[in-house]
């Protein structure tokens, strides 16, 4: 613009000096600095605009361009305009071209467009899209998934306040998504949320596109990450690829960073206000807005998420496999001689006749398995509660048999020689289990602690958990080793009578004066 005004304020200036000053074209060319030839055309436009010199209060620069430089009026465009927002979505199908939808273009318009200016235009459509909008994804092609902070539960019982975090997936093509909150990171939540967007998809990505956290990638590399196993086997087992996002590269995963933003303003911000004291709640509350979410129609491509996924996506994503993939965790066990084996911190029995074998256990989020040589021995259902057991009675042996020695008497009997509190201490704990045959590991435990302390110690720190009500091996194990027991027991203090005379103390109750009064 500032250009312009340069231009205008010269060509003013030749107007000035030819007809107030009537110098020659020469001179005014020197003066102005520009061609002889230029000065003659400022001239002959200003005679054929009509204007009289001075000019008029009322034409400024502007007026003074378009009357001297008045452009020939284009013709109206008779071709009809193009459906961008259509080419943009046909480009995200499988081996569309540009010079394919030209074709078809001119099928339908044979004075359309040619080539060339087909795609100058379309072009000059893609300039006007976001960052996001403007990434290549094909239909069916990629799953975006991340993390992000959830709300909050609330524990009915205790009050306590915990935490979650929301799982977000989405399409590339059509940003169809799926949320879902959870309570935290780790690989079991991890294979179970990306279990339930394909579930609720209703297909699968060919390839799904993670951050780099560590139940998705063991190592982080920007050539050559390492999956997690665990993930690989749910990859192969639903026929996908994972590639995950390089390290310190959010634009990789943007569809993923602006699905999450997305709901956490779209939903949970919907949801603040709401107290939840269960997860299963949350999750519906959050489904019912998330289906709201994506049947809402997008302002830019005048179709909604849903739609865009049942057009684009689920034509070209692979079919889901019969069943869903089921978590696994394998561990290696020995068996105890109480015939039962630990995991995640808690005991499921075996058949006896298996004591101090090597076994091998599969779990699930459901169920635990006991294999022997790839054989399957027994199942249970899963506990999360820690240091429980679980035991089956046809697991216990009808008469101990092998190991009639370790029965309650055995065991009291050997707690006798070591001292009369650790046989009340040994008692207490055989009596705190529904079967006898799970205190065996505790109270074996308790009686080496004799050979490695002595036994006068061990006497000694079972009566100060007696006395404490502390009555467990752990217990015991840390009052020898902090030497506790060789300290006194402090006995309670007898409460000591201050006499006041606003006090009346237990012998007034006593006097015949005091009577009771009904009312």
């Amino acid at each position: 613009m500032a250009k312009e005004r340069i231009g205008m304020r010269k060509i003013k200036e030749v107007l000035r000096l030819k007809f107030e000053k009537e110098i020659s074209i020469k001179k005014i060319s020197l003066c102005c600095g520009i061609g002889k030839t230029t000065v003659k055309d400022y001239l002959a436009k200003f005679e054929k605009s009509g204007l009289k010199w001075p000019l008029q209060e009322n034409i400024n620069d502007e007026e003074l361009e378009n009357r001297l430089f008045s452009k020939t009026k284009e013709k109206p465009d008779a071709k009809e305009p193009l459906n961008f927002e259509y080419l943009f979505q046909e480009l995200k199908r499988p081996n569309v071209t540009l010079a394919l939808l030209w074709e078809e273009y001119k099928q339908n318009n044979s004075e359309g467009y040619q080539y060339s200016q087909f795609c100058n235009l379309f072009m000059r459509y893609r300039k006007t899209m976001n960052c996001s909008m403007r990434q290549e994804h094909k239909a069916g092609e990629k799953t975006f998934i991340d993390f992000g902070e959830g709300l909050k539960l609330i524990d009915a019982l205790t009050g306590e306040i915990i935490p979650t975090q929301i799982f977000v997936s989405s399409w590339g093509a059509s940003t169809y998504t799926f949320a879902k909150a959870v309570l935290g990171e780790d690989l079991a939540n991890w294979i179970d949320v990306n279990t339930s967007a394909l579930n609720f998809y209703g297909c699968c990505p060919k390839a799904i596109v993670p951050d780099n956290l560590k139940s998705a990638v063991n190592k982080a590399c920007r050539y050559e990450p390492e999956i997690n196993p665990a993930f690989t086997e749910f990859a192969v087992h639903y026929g996908t690829v994972i590639f995950p996002a390089r390290p310190y590269k959010p634009k990789d995963k943007a569809k993923a960073e602006t699905a999450v933003k997305l709901v956490k303003r779209w939903i949970l911000a919907r949801l603040r206000n709401r107290i939840f004291h269960s997860l299963a709640d949350m999750n519906i509350a959050i489904g019912e807005l998330l289906e709201i979410f994506n049947n809402k129609i997008m302002k830019r491509l005048k179709k909604s998420r849903r739609e865009l996924f049942e057009i684009l996506d689920l034509p070209n994503a692979l079919p889901l496999p019969e069943n869903s993939f089921e978590f696994v965790e394998w561990k290696q066990v020995r068996v105890n001689i109480d015939y039962h084996i630990c995991f995640d911190d808690h005991y499921y029995s075996v058949p006896y006749t298996l004591i101090h074998q090597k076994l091998e256990i599969r779990a699930t989020r459901t169920t635990v398995e006991i294999f022997k040589k790839g054989q399957r021995i027994c199942s249970h259902q899963r506990s999360y509660l820690k240091f429980q057991h679980a035991t089956s009675l046809e697991h216990m042996p009808p008469s101990h048999q092998k190991h009639m020695e370790w029965t309650p008497q055995r065991i009291l009997q050997w707690a006798e020689k070591c001292g009369p509190c650790v046989r009340k201490l040994t008692e207490k704990i055989i009596n705190s289990r529904k079967f006898p045959e799970q205190a065996y590991r505790s109270c074996l435990g308790l009686l080496r602690l004799g050979k490695q302390f002595s036994d006068e110690r061990l006497n000694n720190a079972c009566q100060r958990a007696l006395e404490y009500r502390i009555e467990t091996y752990k217990s015991v194990r840390n009052i020898l080793i902090k030497n506790l027991d060789s300290l006194e027991i402090k006995t309670k203090k007898e409460r000591v009578f201050i006499p006041h005379e606003n006090i009346r103390g237990a012998a007034y109750y006593e006097n015949e004066v005091y009577q009771v009064v009904n009312f």
